[in-house]
């Protein structure tokens, strides 16, 4: 008898970001896995098991997941933010399309979380009001040469940037580089949003500008918003600025 595996999107941290339809899934799941620092985010429950892994093991940890469900369990694979955004979602159907028969029988359930550009945005105001893309600069599953080219295409398209996976100890100069091939295109005016472990307690969200945007403030808990060349900030006295990119696109005339 097949069993079920639910993905579940734990959002970026703070509890209340979690959604109803998550929570039903972690509570009635018999087996948890997931990378070891999400699921100590995940509230401990009599009788249900836990596997963690470290963070470079998503393919082994998807088909640890798709082989318990398989002997007829159900199980929960959790995921940061959103499941499908740069995570284990996409490494599940890529095990399921690659491995057994039985596991294109199990019940595979989707469950979507708060994005960590969708907390910081909201932080800032409102970056991502228009057209925009998200952007993950680890080249561990791909070559740099392929983020420059997405870089160049989406700056030029006029397109807000969300930039995941920054930075790394073991990738310390991707986040530089990625500035330096932006200020070839935007203006130095550009605003820069830096939102650090967005809805934990060591939070932090700066505002800065392209031109003075600093590499060596990001860190893995880090996402990175670059605004398009519509993009603006409202100063507020004794307020936060708000940050945001008019929903009306500016006309361009040849």
């Amino acid at each position: 008898m097949s069993g079920r595996l639910a993905v579940v999107g734990l959002g970026p941290g703070d509890a209340r970001w979690l959604t109803a339809e998550a929570e039903a899934e972690l509570a009635c799941a018999q087996a948890l896995y997931g990378y070891l620092h999400y699921l100590d985010r995940v509230p401990v429950r009599l009788g249900q098991a836990r596997h963690p892994s470290d963070n470079r093991e998503e393919d082994a940890r998807a088909a640890a997941a798709l082989h318990h469900a398989a002997q007829g369990a159900q199980v929960a694979l959790v995921s940061g933010g959103d499941p499908g955004v740069f995570a284990m979602a996409a490494a599940v159907c890529a095990q399921i399309e690659a491995g057994p028969a039985p596991w294109r029988r199990i019940d595979v359930t989707v469950v979507p979380g708060v994005t960590a550009m969708l907390a910081v945005a909201a932080r800032a105001g409102a970056p991502l009001g228009q057209d925009f893309c998200a952007l993950s600069l680890s080249d561990n599953l791909k070559p740099w040469d392929v983020i420059e080219r997405r870089l160049d295409a989406a700056a030029g398209a006029g397109f807000a940037i969300a930039l995941y996976n920054p930075v790394s100890r073991a990738r310390p100069w991707q986040l530089g580089a990625a500035f330096e091939r932006l200020r070839r295109q935007l203006p130095a005016t550009t605003p820069v949003v830096f939102g650090r472990a967005v809805g934990r307690g060591d939070e932090d969200v700066t505002v800065t500008t392209l031109a003075d945007a600093n590499a060596v403030t990001a860190d893995m808990a880090t996402l990175v918003i670059v605004g398009s060349a519509q993009t603006r900030v409202i100063p507020r006295p004794g307020r936060c600025a708000l940050v945001y990119t008019p929903r009306a696109a500016e006309t361009v005339r040849a």
